[in-house]
């Protein structure tokens, strides 16, 4: 025994003195040797027949196109325009800036705007809700100009906002001049465009359903003319006809004809239908239809929450603790076209054999792999549910006098 003591601390004065960097010399994460993803695409070649200019649809929790015609042309949105608005109003609440019951004062500006409106008057105050209901089920510029003002101080901030956003969304062909849609040169984006924005908002925050499936309402204009009840009519046709509607937008001008984003959702499927310039709103409701029914009929979606999976601790080199836990990223969606069975789908975790510190919250330490057949079909990473701080001298000592003591009791 006495000789096993003289030995232990033989080693801890040569892990002392032992150059520094040899010590901190990095181990690397260890990957397994997988094939990368194939992506997941659809076959867009319906034989379909649309008296619309553009138009695309695409399922909303992957972002896969199953049908477009001519996606990427720039051209006017009209109010579908607000969809954006919508989402950064959502955003601006759900990050605590403003809440539903805040206040809203009108100004000139705001009340001033032509088109669809609901009347709001200079210096009238109604709440974030109500100016939602407005922007949702009214489509009103003037709600829409107010609550630009009230989240950015200005219509003009709060535009430039807009265009970040789309940015960061990969709405690589939008350029946003109002916040309401009205024509302006240079205001335009695309029917593909739109989907991302109206697949940001709808999976997002899909409490906007909550507004934009309203058929009729009525809020109260409080001025010092007195109290009126105004009514509120949704120009979305299709919340009253089709089954499973979730909004989402309509919008026309004399320039811009008439536009849509239709979205939808069954069987745990979100659909988005864009229909951009038709030639008349009958055709913008019938062919947004005619799309969301093609892709109902032929896909399905299979999507796994990764709740059966048990996830083993992964090991810490020169870390002060030895091993990291971790946590399933997010759910996975495979879209399946007709023919394809969701009971062809495995999955495959693979964790890291060791990860060397530091470790910091979130960092990838695996992946579950998921396979059609023999085939590759997408991803989850697993993160690390912790930080893990790289070891220092004295850790060093106190790690490797517990191994010692704990093998000699």
């Amino acid at each position: 025994m006495k000789k096993n003591i003289s030995l232990v601390f033989v080693s801890l004065i040569f892990l002392i003195l032992l150059p520094k960097t040899i010590i901190s010399a990095n181990i690397k994460m260890t990957k397994p040797d997988v094939n990368d993803a194939i992506p997941v695409t659809a076959i867009v070649n319906s034989q379909m027949e649309l008296d619309t200019p553009s138009a695309v649809l695409i399922e909303g929790s992957t972002g896969t196109v199953l049908y477009e015609k001519n996606k990427d042309e720039k051209l006017k949105p009209a109010s579908v325009t607000k969809i954006m608005t919508l989402l950064l109003i959502f955003e601006a609440i759900d990050s605590g800036q403003i809440s539903l019951i805040d206040d809203v004062t009108v100004s000139d500006h705001a009340a001033s705007m032509g088109g669809s409106q609901v009347f709001l008057e200079p210096y009238e105050v109604q709440n974030v809700e109500t100016m939602i209901k407005c922007i949702s089920i009214a489509s009103a510029n003037d709600a829409s100009v107010a609550m630009a003002e009230h989240i950015a101080g200005s219509e003009e901030e709060f535009v430039a906002r807009m265009n970040a956003r789309a940015k960061e969304l990969g709405m690589n062909n939008t350029n946003f001049i109002n916040c309401s849609g009205l024509d302006a040169d240079n205001h335009y984006t695309t029917a593909y465009d739109i989907a991302i924005m109206s697949k940001e908002l709808v999976t997002r925050f899909p409490q906007i359903s909550n507004y934009s499936t309203v058929w009729m309402d009525t809020f109260v204009h409080t001025t010092r003319k007195g109290r009126t009840e105004f009514g509120l009519t949704n120009t979305n046709k299709l919340i009253k006809s089709y089954n499973g509607i979730t909004g989402l937008k309509t919008g026309s001008t004399s320039q811009a004809k008439y536009c849509l984003s239709a979205t939808a959702r069954r069987n745990n499927m979100d659909l988005i239908a864009v229909i951009m310039a038709a030639p008349d709103t009958k055709t913008r409701f019938r062919e947004a239809a005619k799309l969301l029914n093609y892709g109902f009929a032929n896909y399905s979606i299979y999507v796994d929450d990764n709740k059966d999976i048990i996830i083993e601790p992964v090991r810490v080199t020169k870390g002060v603790s030895d091993l990291v836990g971790g946590k399933v990223k997010g759910d996975f969606s495979f879209l399946c076209s007709k023919g394809k069975s969701s009971e062809n789908i495995r999955k495959e975790l693979v964790l890291y054999d060791k990860v060397s510190a530091p470790v910091t919250i979130e960092d990838k330490i695996g992946e579950i792999i998921y396979y059609y057949d023999n085939e590759k079909i997408g991803s989850v990473d697993i993160l690390a549910l912790e930080s893990i701080d790289k070891a220092g001298y004295i850790d060093s000592l106190v790690k490797s006098l517990k191994k010692f003591f704990i093998a000699n009791k």
